[in-house]
């Protein structure tokens, strides 16, 4: 898969987590799900902000200012998702902020899909997206699994925040039990 191939193929798991949230029979299982957005949403914000904004801020007349708006909502993803990460199991505040973050999701990815990605694809070569897939999904299980609001957003300061923050998140998700990626 190219590098926008694989993002999309991120944002259809997503929703499907969504889904599975919603079926869930118990909070035991609704919690689960939550552990599982939490980590699939922070490594793919971690990737996009690290690989492939940096990308549209080069190739794109205005990607900066593109840039700029996406790296805003992914901070109020980033925010969500800290608080969802702090709730205990069965928490009453979990269906709001879960309801937040599918509205917030949906719109940043309704933006990504309608209108960054076919700009992006239009502007640089299909040989150089799909290796930069191949980074992407090489890139995964080394990304950041949990929110970190504030950290660097930006290349350089990401470039070097980011490892940091993943294994510090690696140890506390087996510390805390959680699924290792």
């Amino acid at each position: 898969m190219d590098a926008l191939e694989v993002l999309t193929h991120d944002h259809r798991m997503v929703e499907q987590l969504f889904r599975d949230y919603h079926a869930a029979a118990s909070d035991k299982q609704r919690r689960a799900v939550v552990e599982l957005l939490v980590r699939e949403l922070s490594k793919h914000a971690a990737l996009e902000e690290l690989m492939i904004y940096p990308l549209a801020k080069r190739v794109l007349d205005d990607g900066a200012q593109e840039v700029d708006e996406h790296l805003s909502e992914h901070m109020a993803l980033k925010k969500t998702l800290l608080a969802l990460d702090r709730l205990p199991e069965g928490d009453e505040r979990t269906d709001d902020l879960v309801a937040r973050l599918r509205r917030d999701v949906e719109e940043h990815v309704r933006e990504e899909e309608g209108e960054l990605m076919p700009r992006i694809r239009a502007a640089v070569p299909e040989e150089d997206l799909a290796e930069l897939g191949q980074l992407l999904e090489k890139a995964k299980p080394s990304a950041p699994t949990r929110p970190h609001p504030h950290a660097p957003d930006h290349p350089p300061a990401l470039t070097l925040a980011g490892p940091v923050a993943a294994a510090y998140d690696r140890l506390r998700d087996r510390l805390q039990g959680r699924p290792r990626t």
